[in-house]
């Protein structure tokens, strides 16, 4: 049985229609940290899956050191390739996990530059604001 097990310590962003500058800034922040959680999570994998890997190897030339049946050295040699290959998916992954965290980083402040200051004045202001599309008419 494995030892490993989710650790994800944070909540999923609601995909709710709440499009408020307040609320778009914590959907991105939640989405950039779950992207970090799981890259370190990804990395602790591969790290293991890499290890797994070299002891797979190891036990192959143990058992043909053996000279047990050629069967047992080939299966244990395929685990090891397998284990390698799945390593190297995992490695694609965990990059991918790193590069939407950036972005989702860079997304947050970009949407930060461009509508806190419009978030600033709308929020203190005693008169409540126009629905989005009013003055499109």
């Amino acid at each position: 049985m494995s030892d490993l097990a989710p650790t994800t310590g944070g909540a999923a962003a609601r995909t709710d229609g709440d499009n408020r500058y307040k609320a778009v800034q914590q959907k991105l922040k939640t989405l950039g940290t779950a992207m970090e959680l799981a890259g370190n999570e990804l990395e602790q994998l591969l790290r293991g899956m890499r290890q797994n890997a070299q002891r797979a190897e190891g036990l192959a030339v143990d058992i043909a050191n053996a000279e047990l049946d050629r069967k047992f050295i080939e299966m244990t040699n395929q685990v090891a390739v397998a284990l390698g290959g799945a390593a190297v998916e995992v490695q694609k992954l965990h990059e991918t996990a790193q590069e939407v965290s950036g972005l989702a980083t860079a997304a947050r402040r970009t949407h930060a530059r461009l509508y806190e200051g419009l978030d600033t004045v709308r929020s203190g202001r005693k008169e409540r604001t126009p629905k989005p599309g009013f003055f499109a008419r």
